[in-house]
Order: structure tokens, then C-alpha cells, then sequence
């Protein structure tokens, strides 16, 4: 079993913030989902989900910003496993000009009714939709 923290920023307008993988990756290559990784060995779910959204996207957010909204095991296929999987969400008041590329082939903000549509991976596929009919996403975007 994997252990990994993802995140997902919902901007002013209610837009998601979105990773569009490339070809590389074992888990969803070419597939859209949600900034985060694996956890270094002894990293806490927090801690994880800052780091990755700060190499991923060079967005800096103290954990205090961050909110859980869920943990839940999720089969890779890449892997033949299941893993944990930590869930985080912010609001921030950036736009797409904010967010630095440094995994996959773009990150942007997405709006909220196209989310769904994006050939998501499965751990995206999985939390979105639960996530955009629920009360955090609901605060985040008002």
C-alpha cells in the first residue's frame, strides 16, 4: 500500500484547479486530476499535500489554509494496489498566471461544470463529484 495527499484549489469563481498528466506517470498517465503525490517515508498527510502543491505548482500555503474532506482507499492500476488516499481543499485568489507547470503537461483552473467531462483519473473521478456537491466546495466557492 501507497500513501499519498492530493489537493485541489477552488478560486474565486469556483474553479478547480486541475493537472493535466502527460505521458510519464505509472498511475492515469494522460489523464486530468488533482495536484499531490506520494508521501516521503514517516510524512504526515499535510505535510505531503503542502509539499506537492508547492513542487507541482509553486503555490506556498500554510497547512492551517488547507481543510481535509476526505481519506479513502483508491485501486491503482499502475500499481495492482490500494492506497490511501488524503483529500485537502483551499480557497485561493489566484488565476492561471499564478500557477507554475512543473509536472504533467499544464495545471490550470477549470470551471466547475467542465470538471466532470475531463477524462479524470480514478482517484479524481472518485472524490470530485462527492466534493462539488458538498459543503466545503460550497463555502470555498461562495
Amino acid at each position: 500500500m501507497h500513501d499519498f495527499a492530493c489537493v485541489v484549489l477552488v478560486d474565486r469563481r469556483g474553479r478547480l484547479l486541475m493537472q493535466e498528466r502527460d505521458e510519464h506517470p505509472v498511475i492515469d498517465p494522460e489523464k486530468w486530476g488533482l495536484c499531490g503525490g506520494h508521501l516521503e517515508p514517516g510524512e504526515d498527510p499535510l505535510t505531503g499535500a503542502v509539499r506537492e502543491l508547492e513542487e507541482e505548482t509553486g503555490v506556498v500555503l500554510a497547512p492551517e489554509h488547507l481543510e481535509l474532506v476526505e481519506q479513502l482507499q483508491v485501486f491503482h492500476e499502475g500499481y495492482g494496489t490500494w492506497d490511501q488516499m488524503t483529500f485537502y481543499a483551499a480557497g485561493v485568489d489566484l488565476d492561471d498566471p499564478d500557477i507554475t507547470c512543473t509536472e504533467g503537461r499544464q495545471i490550470v483552473f477549470v470551471d466547475p461544470d467542465r470538471v466532470l467531462d475531463l477524462d479524470l483519473t480514478g482517484s479524481a473521478r472518485t472524490v470530485l463529484p462527492g466534493f462539488l456537491e458538498g459543503p466545503i466546495y460550497r463555502r470555498l466557492s461562495a
